[in-house]
C-alpha cells in the first residue's frame, strides 16, 4: 500500500514509518523538520510540510492509500494543536479524494467499560483532571473527524511506554479494554496498521491496550 504518516517525527509516528517499512509498503513520511527525522529506506519519501497550509499538504496525501497521523499534543500547553493539524489533513485529504484516515487519540475519550474496577475509575477521573485541556482538544478532534467525508478511525490508547513491539494486546471497537492501563508506542503503530484495511474499525473509535 501507498501510506503517508503524519507526527512522522513522533513515538508512535516513526513506529508506524519503520513497521510500515518493514511490511513492504511505500510511506511518505510528512515533517516539519526533516533534520530530525532519521528513518531510512527505499520506499521512503521524506515530505516537508507546513501543517498550518492544507494546500501544502495535497501533494502528500494524493494517490494514497491510507493517511495515518499521530500528530497531538506533547504537553498541556499544546492543547488544541491536535484539532488544528487534524483539520488541516482533512481538508488536504477531501481535496484529493483520499477517503482512509488513522488518527491516535486516548483511551479517556472514548466510552468505559461498565465493569471496570473501582480503582481504575478513580485513576481514570484523575487524569482527566489532571489533563482536561488535552482530552477536550481529542473530544473535539474526534468531532472534526466525525463531520467529514474520510473512513476514519480514532485509536484511542491509555498511558504510552517506551517499550519494543510485542504484538499482543487487546482492542475494542466502540470501547476500551478492561483494567487497560498501559501499551507501548510500538504496539500502538503495530494496532494502527493492522486497522488499515479493517472494515471493522471504520468510523469507530478503537480502545487498546494490555
Amino acid at each position: 500500500m501507498k501510506l503517508t504518516v503524519f507526527g512522522a517525527t513522533g513515538g508512535i509516528g516513526q513506529e508506524v514509518v519503520k513497521q510500515a517499512l518493514a511490511a513492504g509498503h511505500e510511506v511518505t513520511a510528512v515533517v516539519r523538520d526533516p533534520a530530525r527525522f532519521s528513518v531510512t529506506g527505499e520506499r521512503l519519501e521524506v515530505f516537508r510540510g507546513d501543517l498550518g497550509d492544507p494546500e501544502s499538504l495535497r501533494r502528500a496525501v494524493a494517490g494514497r492509500d491510507a493517511v495515518l497521523s499521530g500528530l497531538g499534543a506533547r504537553k498541556k500547553a499544546d492543547a488544541g494543536i491536535a484539532t488544528e493539524l487534524t483539520r488541516s489533513v482533512l481538508k488536504a485529504m477531501e481535496a484529493e479524494g483520499v477517503r482512509r484516515l488513522l488518527v491516535v487519540s486516548a483511551g479517556p475519550v472514548g466510552p468505559q467499560p461498565a465493569d471496570s474496577p473501582f480503582a481504575d475509575r478513580v485513576m481514570m477521573k484523575l487524569v482527566g483532571s489532571i489533563l482536561k485541556a488535552v482530552y477536550v482538544d481529542l473530544a473535539a478532534m474526534e468531532a472534526e473527524l466525525a463531520a467529514s467525508a474520510t473512513d476514519w478511525t480514532s485509536v484511542r490508547p491509555p498511558r504510552l511506554q517506551d517499550k519494543p513491539l510485542t504484538g499482543s494486546y487487546r482492542t475494542v471497537v466502540g470501547g476500551f479494554p478492561r483494567s487497560g492501563r498501559f501499551i507501548s508506542r510500538a504496539d500502538v503503530a503495530h494496532a494502527m496498521l493492522a486497522m488499515v484495511d479493517d472494515p471493522a474499525t471504520v468510523k469507530q473509535g478503537v480502545g487498546v491496550a494490555y
